[in-house]
């Protein structure tokens, strides 16, 4: 089998229509709401990408106050992709720009926990997340 050719991007010219079967393929909720999702990524502070040719597969961002803190809210990659590198490249990109800040934080649940902890993460001290939420993919 051929290695794949992944290109990773941060060029932030993505469309809705790129976009939306990514997430829809993972089931996320905010594929529901195609406008604001398309408008909230292009206003993270990091936005990085993957394709295979034309084909979006995979997708990350941060949102950062610059200096102190990071959160990573979305890492998607398109489920036949899973397992080949792509979460683990997109992540490395977005926590290299993010290398020197004091803090570095995401939510994690079933089995992003593991990809997580491969990639340097763990739980922090007996903290829970919490949140509102709108969705129901969780």
């Amino acid at each position: 089998m051929e290695p794949l050719a992944i290109q990773y991007s941060d060029n932030r010219q993505l469309t809705v229509e790129e976009l939306l079967p990514l997430y829809r393929a993972n089931d996320w909720s905010s594929a529901d709401k195609p406008d604001v999702l398309h408008k909230g990524l292009l206003a993270s502070d990091a936005l990085v990408t993957a394709w295979d040719g034309e084909q979006l597969v995979g997708l990350g961002n941060a949102i950062s106050d610059g200096h102190l803190v990071v959160y990573y809210p979305h890492l998607l990659v398109w489920p036949e992709y899973h397992g080949q590198g792509i979460g683990t490249g997109l992540m490395r990109l977005l926590m290299d720009k993010y290398a020197g800040l004091h803090q570095q934080m995401l939510v994690a649940d079933g089995g992003a926990i593991d990809f997580y902890r491969k990639c340097g993460f763990e739980r922090a001290g007996h903290t829970a997340a919490m949140w509102i939420y709108a969705g129901d993919d969780h």
